[in-house]
């Protein structure tokens, strides 16, 4: 059960550090020169004025309910047409369309990327053997100085 009559919690510390801040201000312009406390009171008349009121909020928000052992939120009593249902599922939709699509061209990536090496070492004049051999670093080095040269 909801009482609206009384401003939340923290509204209500709110307002009363402001109303205690604003004693103690009246306080100390008690002694101040008359010029500079009709200065202040025309800018405080000014601030509130100015100052931001309260709005109304005119929808109605949504509800947590309980499902189980989870929280859910819906829009009340009234809920959602089948149509609203299947609106709120597209993006997920398309989120996982576009996850499939990814990952396709990735695997075709992959693929391509592996048979462009297979093919490179199978037309090779060296065996595949050779890539694993310890010498072979060592005379790819010198061939590439003998070549820089």
């Amino acid at each position: 059960m909801n009482d609206h009559s009384y401003p939340p919690s923290n509204e209500r510390n709110a307002e009363h550090f402001a109303r205690s801040v604003a004693f103690r201000l009246s306080e100390g312009t008690q002694q101040l020169p008359y010029d500079i406390s009709e200065r202040l009171r025309a800018s405080r008349m000014q601030a509130l004025a100015r100052r931001k009121k309260p709005v109304a909020i005119m929808h109605a928000a949504g509800s947590v309910h309980r499902a189980g052992h989870s929280a859910v939120l819906g829009t009340g009593p009234q809920g959602m047409g089948w149509w609203q249902s299947l609106l709120s599922a597209v993006p997920v939709l398309a989120l996982l369309a576009g996850l499939v699509v990814i990952q396709m061209d990735l695997d075709e990536t992959g693929i391509l990327e592996v048979a462009e090496v297979d093919a490179a070492l199978l037309a090779d004049d060296l065996p595949p053997a050779a890539y694993s051999d310890p010498g072979f670093v060592q005379f790819l080095k010198t061939t590439d100085s003998h070549q820089a040269h």
